[in-house]
């Protein structure tokens, strides 16, 4: 059985004669997954009962590994019983409702921890981003301690979080109400929902409000309601993700974002951008050129406003105090092809302004011609 995001384990079933048995079940995945189905554990060579002692060893372990950024994998395995599992067995092991041998009692083989450090230009991006007034969100698979250390190294973590605030003494509750910066487990989620939808939303709702935010271990109809809340709000949502779990997401979102390299086809499908380099910090050039395009357009526009003040007064003057016209019509529209078009298109390729990712984002309601762009190119320039 694959790995998926709903058991979060993979299992696999492999020929291996032994002293009584002729076949042995191997699960990987999440740590305190796989350990909810152990009973034994080896040790130097044995198996032995799994004690308080083992427990903690594992639970300082993991948190320890997790804490450095890493990744971290559980490993069991358990020898199936020849007398029940006769050579040729049928098993299936489609998924866990569906198994014909046991899921339960297994031997715990141990930890490994994987290294996936982040791009080096992601907390720069992050930062660029925290300054132009976008959020970031982490939403991830990962067990808690490695997604808040991930954070904390690229910059979407700076405060103190709940989880720190829980190691000070306060309950879960009064952590998750005084800390700035939250880590979530997806549990939290489900369990927030199960007293009805709304309930549930309205509680994702006050989380995502939290100035900084992880979530971790989570599942992808999860991702789905934190997009929902992150909307419900009135935020403008991007989804950046790679994954068949990530697509109801990523359709969700104001914009979905794939990655190009990585992503899945499905994950294309529902995306509106796919970034060719993988990158998150093109994500944050895209905003960058967007927010210099429509500043580009502003001008263009004003210039080309403008004139019409300097067209229109010495026909007002010819109407009303019966001024003469300087030129002819003919000879307007002449001057007005040379002087307003190819200048209007030199504003196009002007570089951004200094401040452009220094100012918040604007409202969804914005238009590029405003009052205030008439009111500076007729009362002011014109």
């Amino acid at each position: 059985m694959p790995f998926n995001s709903t058991n979060k384990y993979a299992l696999s079933i492999v020929k291996q004669e032994g002293q009584d048995h002729h076949y042995v079940a191997y699960i990987k995945g999440a740590p305190e997954k796989i350990w909810k189905y152990c009973g034994r554990i080896l040790y130097q060579g044995k198996y032995k009962q799994i004690d308080a002692e083992d427990r903690k060893n594992f639970d300082g372990v993991n948190l320890r590994f997790g804490k450095n950024g890493e990744r971290v994998l559980g490993f069991a395995m358990l020898p199936l019983p020849k007398e029940k599992f006769y050579e040729g067995y049928p098993f299936n092991t489609t998924s866990p409702d569906n198994f014909n041998f046991p899921i339960e009692n297994y031997i715990f083989v141990g930890l490994i921890s994987l290294m996936d450090p982040p791009k080096e230009s992601v907390p720069f991006a992050i930062k660029k981003c925290q300054s132009a007034g976008i959020k970031v969100i982490m939403v991830t698979g990962d067990q808690p301690p490695t997604a808040a250390a991930i954070a904390k190294q690229i910059g979407i973590i700076t405060l103190k979080t709940n989880e720190d605030l829980k190691e000070q003494g306060y309950d879960s509750q009064e952590a998750l109400q005084k800390a700035s910066a939250i880590v979530i487990h997806g549990d939290m989620i489900l369990k927030a929902f199960e007293d009805g939808d709304e309930i549930g939303a309205q509680i994702l709702e006050t989380w995502v409000r939290k100035p900084q935010i992880v979530f971790a271990r989570t599942t992808p109809s999860q991702k789905l309601q934190i997009v929902k809340a992150c909307q419900a709000i009135g935020n403008v949502v991007g989804v950046t993700g790679d994954g068949v779990n990530d697509s109801p997401a990523i359709k969700q979102g104001d914009i979905g974002i794939s990655m190009g390299i990585s992503g899945s086809d499905v994950t294309k499908d529902a995306a509106d951008m796919i970034l060719l380099n993988d990158d998150f910090s093109s994500i944050v050039d895209g905003v960058e050129e967007g927010r210099k395009i429509f500043d580009n357009l502003k001008k263009t526009i004003v210039y080309l406003l403008t004139s019409n003040m300097t067209q229109i007064w010495p026909f007002v003057a010819l109407v009303i105090l019966q001024i003469p016209l300087p030129l002819s019509n003919i000879f307007m529209l002449i001057i007005s092809v040379g002087t307003d078009i190819y200048p209007a298109l030199a504003l196009a390729y002007e570089e951004a302004e200094v401040d452009i990712m220094t100012r918040k984002p604007r409202k969804p309601t914005d238009h590029l011609v405003t009052a205030r762009l008439l009111t500076h190119a007729y009362g002011q320039m014109g």
